[in-house]
Parts: C-alpha cells; sequence; structure tokens
C-alpha cells in the first residue's frame, strides 16, 4: 500500500451527454466520457483518465504539473457552455492498494458496503461509497490493483484503516 503523492485531479461538472464536453475533454486530455460507475484512459500516450462520479460530474486523473495547461484548454474548449472545471489535486489524496486480487478485494471489503466479488466489481469499474466513517472513491485498474481516492484531510486516517484491514493476522478468505 502507498500514497501516491501529489496526483492532478479535475472535477469536470456540466452536461456529459453533450457533444460539446465530448469534443473539449478529447482536445484537452484525450479523454472520452466513460460509463455509468466506469474509469476510462487516455487514449495514445496521455497518462490520464476519466472517472464516472454522477449523471453530470466527472473526475479527471491526470499528472499533477499538467493541471493548470488541461483546465486552460478544458476552460477554452466550453467556452459558453454550462460547466465547473476546478482543479482539486490538493484537496484529494490517491493511495494504491497491491497484492493478490482476492487478498487486495478482501482489504476493501472490509471497510467499504460495496460488493466486490469479481462479478459485480470489474477492472475499469469506479465506486463512490463510505470507506468506515468518510465518503471515497475506488477502482481497480488491473486485477491485484485497487486505487483509493479520498479528502487528503482524512488521507493518514483511510492510509491507517486500510493498513489494519490488511493485517494478515486477520484474513476473511472470503474471495479465495
Amino acid at each position: 500500500m502507498q500514497d501516491r503523492g501529489p496526483v492532478g485531479m479535475i472535477t469536470l461538472r456540466g452536461d456529459l451527454s453533450s457533444g460539446v464536453m465530448a469534443q473539449a475533454l478529447d482536445k484537452a486530455l484525450g479523454l472520452t466520457i466513460p460509463g455509468t460507475r466506469r474509469i476510462a484512459p487516455a487514449k495514445g500516450v496521455s497518462q490520464g483518465q476519466a472517472a464516472w462520479m454522477s449523471p453530470d460530474e466527472l473526475l479527471l486523473i491526470l499528472p499533477y504539473g499538467q493541471v493548470g495547461a488541461a483546465l486552460a484548454s478544458l476552460e477554452a474548449g466550453l467556452a459558453g457552455t454550462h460547466h465547473l472545471a476546478q482543479d482539486v489535486s490538493d484537496a484529494r489524496a490517491l493511495i494504491s492498494l497491491g497484492g493478490v486480487d482476492a487478498r487486495v478485494r478482501e482489504v476493501l471489503a472490509k471497510v467499504t458496503p460495496v460488493d466486490l466479488h469479481p462479478d459485480h466489481f470489474k477492472i475499469g469499474d469506479i465506486r463512490r461509497s463510505r470507506l468506515a466513517q468518510v465518503a471515497g472513491a475506488f477502482w481497480m485498474p488491473e486485477a491485484g490493483r485497487i486505487n483509493v481516492v479520498c479528502f487528503r484531510s482524512v488521507a493518514a486516517y483511510v492510509f491507517d484503516l486500510l493498513s489494519t484491514a490488511a493485517d494478515p493476522a486477520a484474513p476473511v478468505d472470503y474471495f479465495r
């Protein structure tokens, strides 16, 4: 488990069914609007991701140093369109869990009410939920890895919570 350090994050709100939104997102970051409860990587060489957060909200995840240029490009592409594009990089923390797929799912399942069985939570799925007593979101970019986003103000709590849930002396073995 590791805190990923500074990661760029932009909250983008607006009409996600709008062609203007899709064009601006593609031009700014090479991203497409993901399906409901999905996260989509950028096309080509870009390192960004677009995560569906609600019917009118995306969380754009990109290298920290690219946020300013991405915001400027989004604002230009969305000029005259009702939207919000806000840098939330310093307000959020990204924590990664890695290991054996069943064990990583079990660690998270101990602290959230989401069904993490492989039939219900697949690679590329994202969920917003509770992590014990705080809000967060998480997704699986690949088997055996889960990324967790939470408010930076509770990041130490979430890190400690996940560390405790990962204690090898407390396995549940539900997903094995």
